[in-house]
């Protein structure tokens, strides 16, 4: 089926061709639509087209709208002030197009795939091997997997890349350790959770730390064992890689918790790309691109400047041979470009690493592995804030656990719920569930219906409240839906374009008709928060509606079964939406 063209982009069409017929050097001129609360929608365009033609507006405006043809989309146009077109359409367009997306035999709602689809890598979600994940890991985890979804479903391409902690000199200290204590990782049972298994890591940690720091041979052990695990020693590396499955463990467990697809092959850690970082050095220092200074391989750059204002580099290789972060970053540039054949490659990293990724970024440019075919784009992120709105502590002024974050909004979730089922219809079972839903769904709601870019508040009063903007507020809404369509018993919803809208009915149509064009605005910018604020004046559009429009008591069989096709059509563009946010919409709360 062919996408459905949305009521926006057909008034937009009528527009730019009486544009055309009035004024021709005006072909091609944008109208300037936009939904307005005047009319169904506004056209400013006139204004600046009429300044360049030296026209009237307002004289321009009335001639404009007589090129139009009101009928079976447009109702109504008229000119406003000084020259603002108002239009507004008819209520058998929006039944009519409600009812091609309500038919998409791909069950998209008429939502199209993008006809030149590309390749996109991104790398998201990123712990660190033998450490517990805090609050810091939740952001790039949600706002990653999200615009995973959206590209997925826009038709892209798209290659998911976890760029884990699993190499440096920490693993000299622990693999010694564990050597010298062969037991500390075995398991007592066939299985392990992932509770387990980052408890068996931190123990062992710690004793290791305790070790090295207070016995100075086992130090000079640890150090050895970092030279041999650089060095490529089959022995040590296999004890390294008990780490790297334990921490994988911990690592899928948290994942599931946070209903989130984290598959092994996608895991590509830093030390993935270990053959790489010496061909990566050769590259750069026989191109010219990075010089040796004082022993190190270094870029610089004429806008980087520390406080003494000299050039700060960035150091591709240390001057004792090892390598840092800038080397890895970027032969994991030269890997996604080469091998996977990426366009765009996408990093989904805090925004306090933002000089680093620059820095990276333009000497892959400068190497030539970037160019105007193939770009990087760092999607930087904020800081959680507590509710004083400094960085997220626990009383003592530790890191939060991020297990102890989630399962805390799972514990206050479950409470709602509990609470909000007064007629007893949910069994523990039921609760559990839902529970979790609406508590995983809280914390990414509240993660995503926030600008990336910008730091926002940890509130979990807030996020599992059913009023204001929050997933609740969403799923409770799906879930009314759902028990209306219930209720309504062997009374199906159908479109009837015949029928007359009320005002609430017209509102909540047009911006159904809407979704199509904001997942693709939301894909294209990533920039899941857009398709948040759709979803929840969605949610709110339909608590009008059900104020003001009866249903199942409505005044005809026919509006009956066309104001159910209204709450049919708006709770599967609620569930898909959220689906894209990585939410999940219970059918009953």
């Amino acid at each position: 089926m062919a996408p459905v063209t949305s009521l926006t982009a057909t008034v937009h069409q009528h527009l730019a061709a009486a544009l055309a017929s009035t004024l021709p050097e005006a072909d091609g001129v944008d109208p300037l639509l936009r939904r307005s609360d005047r009319a169904d929608f506004q056209a400013n365009g006139i204004l600046a087209l009429a300044k360049k033609a030296k026209a009237n507006p307002r004289d321009l405006a009335t001639r404009v709208v007589a090129q139009v043809t009101t009928g079976d989309v447009i109702r109504d146009i008229e000119v406003s002030g000084p020259g603002f077109l108002n239009i507004t359409v008819t209520d058998q367009a929006i039944t009519d197009n409600l009812a091609a997306r309500a038919t998409d035999p791909d069950a998209r709602l008429g939502v199209p795939t993008t006809a030149t689809p590309g390749t996109t890598v991104i790398d998201y979600a990123q712990p660190n091997v033998a450490k517990e994940m805090h609050v810091g890991h939740l952001r790039s985890a949600v706002i990653g997997d999200s615009v995973v979804q959206l590209l997925e479903f826009t038709g892209e391409n798209v290659v998911r890349r976890h760029h884990i902690g699993d190499w440096g000199t920490q693993f000299g200290m622990l693999i010694q350790y564990l050597d010298e204590h062969p037991h500390e990782l075995d398991h007592k049972a066939s299985q392990v959770t992932g509770e387990e298994a980052m408890s068996n890591l931190d123990r062992l940690y710690k004793s290791a730390r305790r070790l090295f720091d207070s016995d100075d041979a086992f130090k000079t052990r640890a150090r050895r064992r970092v030279v041999d695990l650089q060095a490529g020693d089959p022995h040590t590396l296999a004890t390294w890689q008990k780490f790297v499955d334990e921490s994988k463990i911990y690592f899928f467990s948290v994942f599931e918790k946070l209903d989130m697809e984290v598959r092994d092959p996608d895991i590509v850690g830093e030390s993935g790309y270990n053959d790489m970082l010496a061909e990566t050095c050769r590259l750069l220092e026989e191109s010219g691109v990075a010089v040796r200074s004082e022993g190190a391989l270094c870029v610089f750059f004429d806008d980087v400047k520390g406080p003494d204002g000299n050039p700060v580099p960035l150091i591709v290789q240390k001057s004792d041979g090892g390598y840092g972060y800038a080397a890895t970053d970027l032969s994991a540039i030269r890997d996604r470009v080469f091998h996977l054949k990426a366009d765009t490659l996408l990093y989904v990293v805090d925004a306090r690493q933002s000089l680093h990724f620059k820095m990276v970024f333009e000497t892959a440019r400068r190497a030539g592995w970037l160019n105007d075919d193939v770009t990087a784009h760092q999607l930087a992120f904020g800081t959680v804030l507590g509710k004083d709105g400094k960085p997220f502590k626990t009383r003592e002024g530790e890191t939060v656990r991020l297990v102890d974050l989630l399962d805390e909004a799972v514990d206050r979730a479950t409470a709602v719920v509990r609470e909000k089922d007064t007629q007893h219809q949910l069994t523990e079972a039921d609760i559990a569930d839902r529970g979790a839903q609406v508590g995983i769904g809280a914390v990414k709601y509240a993660d995503l219906s926030t600008s990336a870019n910008r730091d926002y508040k940890f509130d979990l009063d807030q996020m599992v409240s059913l009023n204001g903007d929050t997933s609740v507020y969403l799923q409770y809404a799906y879930a009314r839906i759902q028990s209306i369509l219930r209720k309504a018993g062997e009374v199906r919803p159908a479109p009837h374009p015949e029928l007359a809208l009320h005002e609430a009915e017209r509102a909540l149509g047009l911006h159904v008709d809407a979704f199509a064009e904001t997942v693709a605005e939301a894909a294209s910018e990533y920039a899941p928060h857009k398709l948040a604020a759709y979803l929840y004046q969605l949610a709110s559009l339909y608590t009008t509606f059900y104020d003001k429009c009866p249903v199942l008591k409505a005044e005809s069989p026919a509006q009956v079964e066309n104001r159910l096709f209204l709450c049919d059509i708006t709770a599967r563009t609620l569930n898909q939406g959220m689906a894209l946010l990585g939410i999940r919409t219970p059918e009953r709360l």
